[in-house]
């Protein structure tokens, strides 16, 4: 079994203590977002978890526990976000450098395959238009050139939880565009990141893109990928592409122990979470000690 910790909040930054207390119980309850009222038990055990795969934006908190994930066994590798978004568009991001520095100290202690970067998703607006794209991309992958291999871009889907933060945000003063895939403005900026990608050793491969892109240099990746898994950790693990993705995604199946409206840190692009203040009044009901993330009682 792999275990997605998690796309529906950020684990290891804001529930790094919940993760590990979990791993020590060796269970963890989950319910099925759509029905919750149906809950499941998921082993977390070192015999039952073949992978557990990361998804974070600040993996600090969880770096005290990862000896004691790799003294019990676990095998585990990240995908961590890195953007240089301003504040009005990312507002709980940790400052870049931070961000550099933290991904760099895990690189060095996991591996440059176990580490890989995620510049997604990719917005227009007036505050990060294509040439601040290929500027703050340029500068970010030479901060890790040597410390990942793989890249992973998107363009921002309209999810409607998605689209109200950007109405949102367009209140404000600032819009939000996702790139249609047939923008000249896109493709030529994929073409560049491509290169930049190239010429500091990573590869750069997309995450559920329905538009093909790899005229343009780009490769359809896999997130939860059995291939990487195999290379890397020496293990086979199931093929079978994950039924509750989206049509686009090719990850296999995994199974997520995070929930949704957890996660605090605000994007503006965020398909996760439904508002700020519900996730904060969520996370204030967190109970590190909790075999849930959040309770089940009022369920």
């Amino acid at each position: 079994m792999i275990i997605s910790a998690s796309r529906r909040t950020d684990i290891p930054a804001l529930y790094a203590e919940w993760f590990i207390n979990r791993i020590r119980a060796g269970y963890c309850l989950v319910p099925n977002p759509f029905n919750p009222r149906q809950i499941s038990t998921v082993s977390l055990r070192p015999e039952d978890v073949d992978v557990v795969v990361f998804w974070t934006r600040h993996a600090r908190p969880l770096l005290p526990y990862l000896k004691e994930l790799d003294h019990l066994g676990y095998r585990y590798y990240f995908h961590y976000t890195v953007l240089g978004y301003s504040r009005e568009i990312d507002p709980g991001a940790p400052p870049l450098e931070v961000t550099l520095q933290t991904f760099q100290e895990l690189s060095r202690r996991l591996g440059a395959a176990r580490v890989i970067w995620r510049y997604d998703p990719i917005l227009f607006s007036p505050l990060c238009d294509a040439d601040f794209h290929r500027r703050n991309f340029a500068y970010i992958a030479g901060a890790l050139e040597g410390y990942t291999t793989r890249c992973v871009i998107s363009r921002c889907t309209g999810y409607r939880k998605t689209t109200r933060h950007m109405r949102t945000l367009a209140g404000r003063g600032v819009s939000l565009v996702i790139p249609d895939a047939s923008d000249v403005r896109f493709l030529e900026l994929v073409v560049s990141l491509a290169n930049i990608a190239h010429d500091r050793g990573m590869e750069l491969v997309s995450c559920a893109e329905e538009a093909n892109l790899q005229p343009y240099g780009v490769h359809p990746g896999k997130c939860v990928d059995d291939a990487l898994i195999r290379r890397v950790f020496g293990i086979r693990v199931t093929s079978q592409k994950d039924p509750g993705q989206r049509t686009a995604c090719r990850c296999v199946i995994s199974k997520d122990i995070g929930m949704y409206d957890s996660c605090t840190m605000g994007c503006l692009y965020c398909y996760a979470t439904s508002s700020t203040t519900r996730a904060r009044l969520n996370r204030a009901r967190h109970d590190p000690h909790a075999p849930s993330l959040l309770p089940l009682s009022d369920i």
